[in-house]
């Protein structure tokens, strides 16, 4: 009899990063963590992709203060995030020791599963973040960044795949960032990775162009052994489906699992609320079916961010015309898979473009991915574009692996973050490498939090609404929001007997 499908849950990141700009705060995750806990999900994606960058630039909290906090909300499930290869959670190449440092402080803080991805599908990227988590005795799951164009096929997957098994990894999947696969090559795909690979396979996608639902029932058929799904209202459009939904459309299915239907009501009521509260960051464009996406190809994680960052430079007007210029760039580029960092840089340059004619202003970022910065890109970069990079740049296009060049910075960074009086652990180095300026606001915040706190002759002037329960995990325990001067942080109150 086969086996039901398992479903990993991601509305703790992946569902809020692509609809709500990946705004929801550790205290709105709170009360639902137990609850997905007990539900028997395969793995719940808590961490990595943007939610790093988003506590430390926009929520004032501790990101490793996060996975530690939910790890301990919800311990039974396996806890799963995304791992950007050798650029860790952000746009650029760190070297070795940086990336090893970092995956070993997340292993210690409590993650389970790192699903790693290479922008350009480079494996040599991917290379040493693999046998970081291996070392660590963690589940490395190796990603193949799915799109479509000229120079990919199903054949060059399938052997990506075979690749990343003989690199180690304990699983791989397809990441379909954009939403694109279509049932038939969900199928074709899923089936001959399954005959070629002997690790289990998982299905990531987006329903931005109406495909995923569809396409997961193909790859059920075809014996994937995990799909990905979120909870309405952070799932569906940019997202990945709706569990609920997806339960519908496998009713009846020999391999479709199940949910207390009751826990997911409850998530959804939970989650409609914490929907409202970041109101200011949803948009009703990024909740519908868009078949544009299959020509544009623009990340679900993407949109929502893309569409606020358009209108701070007064440019909503031109989201359309930006859009038709990314494939363009891309192309240029030698076809690299629209993912982060690469779908933020040609993003941006399809704005430069827009702004001030092709090519009149050439980022940095998209002149390194010309000059092979990144990673080695799928297909041949423009012969224009290139020559333009050189010529800008001074430099050649680079033929070795990117962080070869780079020195290990460890040492630095400890004595960096020492001579500012800061903390020097791994878990710091690695934050401060990544966000200087953010992870050193982060700090002086909680330092001056707690130094105003233990002044006897002065309390602290806390407005009614900022002290306030955010979840009861367990009868001994209770999360607190606390808001001070505008610096919010979740606090754990444990009753001592």
């Amino acid at each position: 009899m086969s086996k039901p499908v398992v479903f990993n849950n991601t509305v703790l990141r992946d569902g809020h990063q692509s609809l709500a700009a990946t705004r929801m705060t550790t205290a709105q995750m709170l009360p639902a963590a137990p609850i997905l806990d007990s539900m028997g999900f395969g793995g719940l994606e808590t961490w990595g992709g943007a939610t790093i960058d988003s506590c430390l630039r926009f929520l004032g909290e501790n990101p490793f203060d996060r996975l530690r906090t939910l790890k301990k909300a919800a311990p039974q499930t396996p806890h799963i995030m995304l791992l950007r290869g050798q650029n860790i959670v952000q746009y650029t190449s760190f070297p070795d020791d940086v990336v090893e440092a970092f995956v070993s402080a997340m292993a210690n803080a409590g993650m389970d599963v790192m699903r790693i991805f290479d922008a350009c599908n480079d494996i040599r990227n991917l290379q040493t973040a693999i046998k970081a988590v291996k070392k660590t005795g963690k589940h490395a799951r190796g990603e193949l960044c799915y799109t479509t164009s000229p120079v990919h096929t199903v054949e060059a997957f399938v052997e990506m795949a075979v690749a990343l098994e003989k690199e180690g990894c304990d699983s791989v999947a397809i990441k379909d960032m954009s939403g694109v696969i279509s049932p038939r090559v969900a199928f074709d795909m899923v089936k001959e990775i399954k005959r070629r690979v002997g690790v289990p396979l998982t299905l990531h996608s987006h329903d931005t162009a109406g495909l995923a639902v569809t396409s997961y029932y193909a790859a059920v058929e075809a014996g994937v052994d995990a799909i990905e799904t979120s909870i309405v209202p952070f799932a569906n459009g940019t997202s990945q489906p709706d569990t609920l939904r997806m339960l519908a459309v496998l009713e009846g299915h020999a391999r479709c699992p199940k949910f207390d239907p009751k826990k997911l009501q409850q998530l959804r009521v939970h989650f409609t609320d914490v929907y409202a509260q970041l109101s200011k960051f949803t948009a009703h464009a990024n909740e519908i079916v868009d078949s544009d996406t299959l020509t544009y190809q623009v990340p679900g994680g993407m949109l929502s961010n893309f569409r606020n960052q358009l209108k701070e430079q007064g440019m909503a007007d031109k989201f359309e015309q930006v859009l038709i210029e990314i494939p363009y760039i891309r192309q240029c580029l030698g076809w690299v898979p629209l993912v982060t960092p690469t779908s933020q840089i040609i993003g941006t340059q399809a704005m430069l473009n827009v702004k001030f004619g092709r090519w009149k202003n050439f980022s940095q970022p998209a002149m390194d991915i010309a000059l092979g910065k990144y990673g080695r890109t799928p297909g041949p970069i423009d012969s224009d574009v290139l020559k333009l990079a050189m010529e800008k740049s001074g430099q050649k296009p680079l033929e070795c692996r990117p962080a070869d060049q780079l020195k290990p910075r460890m040492d630095a960074l400890r004595t960096e973050l020492a001579a500012k009086g800061l903390p020097t652990d791994d878990e710091a180095c690695v934050l401060h490498a990544m966000f200087p300026t953010e992870f050193a606001a982060l700090h002086k915040k909680a330092a001056a939090v707690t130094v105003e706190a233990t002044k006897p002759a002065a309390p602290v002037a806390v407005s009614v609404a900022s002290v306030k329960p955010a979840a009861v995990a367990k009868s001994e325990q209770r999360n607190f929001q606390i808001t001070v001067d505008g610096f919010t942080k979740s606090v754990v109150v444990e009753e001592v007997s």
